[in-house]
């Protein structure tokens, strides 16, 4: 490099940051945690969604078929709701290092991603919104922050 350079050899001496570092390092290798906030935060923002009847983006859902909807016995206004069982089925787990979120309903990928033949139309309930996304960076962020100071 042609001009002037400078080096530097830095070695932190304070005990009080190098365990913030360690306690960063095990925060960092078990974020079993940090998944199980992630996954209750998914657990109420997904429920406000079935409230607000609309998709992660923020689309309202298809409307329900006329016939299918005079049928319905209860909660004939509402889509995707009849005993609230795919709401209430809403689960996550959290490991170290990933976050499943989904439902075991089978009817639960029929309604996501819908079913030509039986002609329901997908109405997806499941995914990550913008405010989610947001809010996950603030819950990730504090538990980096918890682990720093202790």
């Amino acid at each position: 490099m042609a001009g002037a350079s400078i080096e530097l050899d830095y070695r932190i001496q304070d005990k009080e940051v190098i365990r913030a570092f360690k306690r960063l390092e095990k925060a960092g290798a078990d974020t079993e945690p940090l998944f199980a906030d992630i996954g209750e935060h998914l657990i109420i923002s997904h429920d406000e969604r079935f409230g607000d009847q609309e998709s992660p983006t923020g689309e309202p859902w298809e409307p329900l078929n006329e016939k299918y909807r005079l049928r319905k016995k209860k909660n004939q206004d509402k889509i995707l709701i009849l005993d609230s069982y795919l709401r209430d089925l809403l689960a996550y787990n959290a490991g170290n290092g990933a976050l499943e979120f989904g439902t075991p309903s089978i009817y639960g990928a029929t309604h996501q991603f819908g079913d030509e033949d039986r002609g329901i139309p997908a109405r997806p309930f499941l995914g990550v919104s913008g405010s989610d996304e947001t809010e996950i960076q603030h819950i990730t962020l504090d538990y980096v922050k918890q682990a720093l100071l202790g």
